[in-house]
């Protein structure tokens, strides 16, 4: 026995759902890995590394420090940190030639100074707001667009690119999500006709590529898709076979064997209703298993679903295996990965989204690669 806690991730898996999303991307458009939030919590640099090697030509994170992680990974390709970039962060950016994200006049002087300073060339994308209501140029206000001029008429500063989000890309109504890309690009039009050229418009996220061929433009933007998971329910899964790239396991570390009536966990919430064994498992919610799945959740023991017993503790959950014979100290537990405890199944139970299973566990859970 060596780890309690780890998560196999599955490089191979990675590989085939670039290859998968290549597929039905315009051939013109350009490929975007999302690895923000370490990869939604696969790892980013391995993921990185294996998007690139399959295709990928650029790289997106959430904030300047995720970029910079790549970066003393000895990674060189191209990154765009589509987040908020703190002004007396601007120098580390430039020297570590990472792309900012502007969405104000003011962030993008700061940067039009630095670069100034060190006689660099900038590069930067615009974000735009179209209906997602959070960052971005609103592309409804006219002064957006005369502040994008403003901007491309700074010195040191190149606008490489211009992006919006989805709100409902996702949705099997893509209503309002076409309502977007239309604004998106009247928007993106208008300052063409003010001299603005911006090279590279992107639209599409995991469902815009799936679903709305004509949000391709010149690059898309693949997050949890090339994790092996589906946007949401209301995607369509026969279009394109996606493979999960993350199996959460854990092991036993105690058997026993218990009566009926038998309190298990704190606050003694869960009695057993006839005689069982209790196996302790060596993962809980310090590790990222949402203390929700309380008497709830179910993992695989040998093969078999055993329910959760009791309160999810920080670092160990008890399961009822009386009806899995065999069970043995240091068995193997999968807490999600296969298909009968899948982390769609989990999200489920908990009222929550796929992204939010994955990208919770914590780095206390060991990440194994390997090629399946």
């Amino acid at each position: 026995m060596t780890e309690l806690a780890w998560a196999e991730i599955d490089l191979n898996a990675i590989a085939h759902n670039v290859a998968e999303l290549r597929r039905v991307t315009h051939p013109k458009a350009k490929f975007m890995a999302v690895v923000k939030a370490d990869a939604y919590g696969h790892g980013a640099i391995e993921v990185a590394k294996e998007a690139l090697k399959s295709g990928a030509q650029i790289l997106g994170v959430a904030r300047i420090s995720e970029g910079l992680h790549l970066r003393h990974a000895g990674i060189d390709a191209p990154i765009l940190v589509l987040g908020y970039t703190p002004p007396e962060l601007v120098s580390k950016l430039i020297q570590a030639d990472l792309t900012p994200t502007v969405y104000s006049e003011e962030s993008a002087r700061a940067i039009s100074d630095y670069a100034l300073s060190c006689g660099k060339a900038v590069r930067i994308h615009i974000k735009t707001d179209t209906g997602m209501g959070r960052l971005g140029f609103a592309a409804k206000q006219a002064k957006s667009l005369s502040d994008i001029e403003t901007i491309a008429r700074l010195p040191g500063i190149e606008i490489e690119g211009i992006f919006t989000h989805f709100a409902t890309a996702d949705s099997r109504d893509k209503s309002f999500a076409k309502v977007q890309l239309d604004l998106f690009m009247d928007f993106t039009d208008k300052l063409r006709r003010r001299g603005v050229e911006i090279p590279v418009r992107h639209a599409a996220n995991s469902a815009g590529i799936m679903e709305m061929p004509e949000s391709h433009l010149d690059m898309v933007r693949a997050g949890i898709a090339m994790y092996g998971l589906y946007p949401s329910d209301e995607t369509d899964k026969i279009r394109i076979t996606l493979k999960p790239v993350m199996m959460l396991k854990s092991r036993v570390i105690h058997l026993k064997s218990v009566p009926a009536g038998f309190a298990v966990s704190y606050g003694c919430t869960y009695q057993t209703p006839k005689p069982t064994v209790i196996a302790t498992i060596s993962i809980g919610y310090a590790d990222g298993l949402n203390r929700l799945l309380s008497s709830r959740g179910y993992m695989l023991v040998r093969g078999q679903r055993a329910r959760i017993a009791g309160r999810v503790c920080m670092d160990l959950t008890m399961l009822d295996v009386g009806h899995i014979p065999d069970v043995k100290i240091c068995d193997e537990v999968v807490v999600f990965g296969a298909a009968s405890v899948s982390v769609d199944d989990m999200a489920s139970m908990l009222n929550t989204i796929n992204y939010e299973i994955v990208s919770g566990i914590t780095a206390r859970v060991v990440r194994q690669y390997h090629y399946k």
